[in-house]
Formats: C-alpha cells, structure tokens, sequence
C-alpha cells in the first residue's frame, strides 16, 4: 500500500504526519517504528495520525519512535493543528481531541498555539518537581544544563523504580534572566533527547513559577531546537488556562510503500 505522508518540525521536534480519516492506514507497532526510524525510514521523533472524530475536525494519535502510542504530544499538537488546516480539514480556530481530552488550536502564519490540559498534583521532592502536562515530567534545576549528560541521566530516572512501570520525561532547566529558561529533555519512547518537547517545556514553564524563581507567566523557553512559549493562570495548586505557542513547519510531503 502507497501512502501519503507529510513531514513536520516544531522547534526541532520532528514528526510523520498521516491523514487518516478513512482508516485505511493500520497503526502497527513494527510499521510505525519502521517509518520513524531516521537510517532505514522517514525518519521522526513520533507519529501522527489525523483520525475522524464525531465532536470535532479530528483526533490526534500520537506514536513514539518505538512504534507504541503514547500520551499527548505538545510539539506534536501545534504540527497537527498546522496541518490540519493546511489540508483544509479545520479552519485557523479549531478544537481537536488527543488522548487527555480536548485542545484547542489558534494556527497563526509563523506559530501555533494550542490550549493545553489543567495541572495539580505538582509534588516537590530535593528540588525537583513531578507534574503531568499530559505527560509525566520530571523538572530537575540545574545550573549546568548545557553540559548535563541528559541521555544517560535521563534514561537512568526514566527506568528507575520510583517511575516503574511506566517511566517519565525527564527536564533539565536552567533558570535565565527575563522570565526564560533553558530546557534539554529526554523523553520516554524516543529513549533519548529530543531537540525540544512541548510538554516539558509546558511542565518546566510551570515548575519554575512554582518554585518560585519567577513571579508570573508567561515564561519564555529556549530549547536546542528553538524557542517557545508558556502561558497559564496559577489558582493555588491548580494550573489552569495552559497555552503552549511556537513554530509549527511543513517540512516535506512524499510516498512511501508500507
């Protein structure tokens, strides 16, 4: 079977993109990790599928590299939401489901911005902060985040007991001047570090102001792979009004034989 696939970027974070609305493609863990793989493949950090969905334009499902599907994507819902207007599936405002409920998606000429889920339940353990932005994080603040070994430390906290038996994401923050801070995060499924993740950088983002190195958001991000955007409200120990914004770009579009 021949099909069509698009390549995308969101601030380095890569991605397969395939409309799926007549479910003629089989979400297959071999397959997906065939075409994610960057030697022998497409090559991406995930999958997505563009799939039917009663309430709204469509779902988002989301693969990791290693073919399983995964939680929400951050990078890979502003790509979604570019796409989807690019292929006329939704207008530039739109809502879309993903696997923690709905978003909410403003597609702008250079970024995109899509509403993210509520946070509580921030634990606070030796100075690293635990939250789910939709996916589990792990925020540790370091000083030397340029330099941190975040391939071996990441993998080590990711399969470590504590985290057993699902792992997390794990974020190594440098807190800058100007409400910016500087994020490399290892994430679960990749198994290993991305150039950025939209949903540690939203984690990050709220973990700083909770700690207290910032006042009030927004928080500016800056990652390997570019530079992003935080918004939220904080109300106690809820988060809520989450806004994550930044690039979202059409790469490539091609066919492949599956």
């Amino acid at each position: 079977m021949t099909t069509v696939f698009n390549k995308y970027e969101g601030a380095g974070n890569d991605f397969v993109i395939i409309d799926n609305l007549r479910g003629d493609f089989i979400a297959e863990t071999g397959t997906i990790a065939s075409l994610c793989n960057r030697r022998f493949g497409i090559g991406a950090d995930g999958l997505i599928l563009i799939e039917k969905e009663p309430l709204v334009p469509y779902r988002m499902r989301y693969f990791n590299s290693d073919g399983k599907e995964g939680s929400m994507c951050g990078n890979g819902g502003r790509c979604a939401a570019h796409f989807a207007v690019r292929h006329g599936i939704a207008l530039p405002v739109h809502q879309f489901i993903a696997s923690d409920g709905m978003h909410n998606a403003d597609v702008g000429s250079d970024t995109v911005t899509i509403s993210m889920s509520d946070v509580s339940g921030i634990t606070h353990e030796t100075g690293n902060y635990f939250l789910n932005t939709g996916s589990p994080h792990l925020v540790i603040f370091t000083a030397d985040a340029e330099s941190a070994n975040v391939a071996g430390r990441g993998r080590e906290i990711r399969y470590s007991p504590r985290f057993a038996p699902h792992g997390t994401n794990v974020n190594f923050v440098k807190t800058e001047e100007n409400n910016t801070i500087f994020v490399r995060t290892y994430e679960r499924g990749v198994e290993d570090e991305t150039l950025s993740c939209g949903t540690g950088v939203t984690a990050s983002a709220i973990a700083s102001v909770f700690a207290g190195h910032f006042v009030t958001p927004p928080v500016a991000i800056r990652t390997r792979g570019g530079n992003l955007l935080v918004d939220f409200r904080m109300e106690g120990n809820m988060v809520t009004g989450v806004k994550l914004n930044g690039p979202a770009t059409f790469v490539f579009e091609g066919e492949i034989n599956i």
